[in-house]
């Protein structure tokens, strides 16, 4: 597999296997653009900080369900958080250091530990079982429908029963000789299916009870002549709103396609290396050099462009409102209007990484930084 750097540096160098590839001529490097002096229009006001540990070399991301945030980092640590307050509800140090999380559906709670370890708490934080899958973790689990559903590295999508951990199904596609070292998400597609991109450029929407697939489409084809070049892979999670779900890939393109059936509605060129955020208005985006787009969710048109944050390695995009939100490599959380794209505010956190996209608990924005530090904002 290919580890992916996500820093301030170019990102096709940041791959190591593309080292050797990348100029080192000035004209060529990706210097992280300085942040630019602006009237903000949207207060964002600190609420609350926690922590649970740093993420190493791994990409964790939170999730909300209602008042709550649930976040974990490599140490062991899982804990539940009230957004309101920003204390614990409950907090649990696993034995094993973990490698991806976290999943959530406000009752039971997943996490991913070394290879292939599955862990599952109960409402009180307490473990209730382990499963082992087959291959490493970086993907955060997705619970819900009585299932716990993981990803391993090479694209394996596996179900196991909610309540015994019982393996009932296992997905996979044809694997192909390389593919990038990020953690892929999934969506649920209400209690039908589970939709997932895979390393390749493929689309899939999963029966949630046999594990077959509904429907198999790519969202783009490997190019070039080296399998270097020919990197494909979906980022990120899928994106659902109502009747149509969007996915972009690495060196491929940006689409989206009906839900029930697979058909594409609509495909652009585009590259991403981190994934999509979608509401009924727009479909945003940070490209590889952190160029954040956003295009028109009904037919693709090109929206606007904000090259502000160029180079600047910006996180999976989050939708709130009429603004779009990114974190940068230096800890800064980013607010752009989602109407022309220009910067309506800012809130700096520790200074790490921002990676996942934020997420929303109530009426709290959280936000995680690679050094582990949870952040309530209430933007106003």
């Amino acid at each position: 597999m290919i580890q992916l750097k996500r820093y301030a540096v170019p990102f096709a160098c940041a791959l190591t296997v593309l080292l050797a590839a990348c100029s080192s001529t000035k004209d060529e490097r990706r210097v992280p653009t300085p942040l630019v002096e602006f009237k903000p229009v949207l207060n964002v006001n600190q609420a609350w900080k926690a922590s649970v540990g740093k993420a190493g070399r791994y990409l964790f991301s939170p999730v909300a369900v209602g008042d709550a945030v649930y976040a974990a980092g490599e140490n062991g640590t899982v804990a539940k958080i009230d957004a309101k307050t920003g204390q614990d509800v409950w907090r649990t140090k696993l034995k094993d250091d973990l490698s991806a999380g976290v999943g959530s559906d406000g009752n039971l709670t997943a996490v991913g530990g070394l290879k292939g370890a599955v862990y599952v708490l109960g409402p009180d934080g307490k473990q209730l079982w382990t499963a082992t899958a087959p291959g490493e973790i970086i993907s955060p689990p997705l619970v819900g429908n009585d299932l716990v559903i993981v990803r391993t590295i090479d694209g394996k999508v596996v179900a196991f029963n909610a309540q015994t951990g019982e393996q009932k199904w296992t997905f996979q596609l044809r694997a192909v000789p390389l593919n990038l070292r990020v953690a892929a998400g999934m969506t649920f597609a209400g209690n039908q299916a589970v939709l997932a991109g895979f390393p390749g450029g493929n689309f899939a929407a999963i029966n949630l009870q046999t594990g077959d697939a509904y429907w198999q489409a790519p969202v783009s084809y490997p190019k070039g002549v080296t399998e270097v070049e020919r990197i494909n892979d979906v980022t990120g999670a899928p994106g659902l709103v109502g009747a149509q779900t969007c996915a972009v890939t690495f060196q491929g393109k940006i689409g989206c396609f009906d839900a029930n059936s697979g058909r594409p509605v609509w495909e652009k060129n585009f590259s991403s290396d981190s994934g999509l955020a979608q509401d009924e208005q727009i479909v945003a985006a940070g490209d590889d050099w952190s160029v954040v787009n956003a295009f028109r969710a009904a037919d693709g048109t090109s929206v606007w462009k904000n090259d502000k944050l160029k180079n600047r390695q910006v996180s999976v995009p989050f939708i709130l409102g009429r603004a779009v939100v990114v974190g940068d490599y230096k800890g800064f959380v980013h607010f752009l209007s989602a109407d022309n794209g220009e910067l309506v505010g800012r809130a700096p956190t520790d200074g790490s990484e921002i990676t996942a996209a934020p997420v929303l608990a109530g009426n709290t924005l959280v936000v995680l930084t690679h050094d582990g530090g949870l952040y309530g904002f209430r933007p106003q």
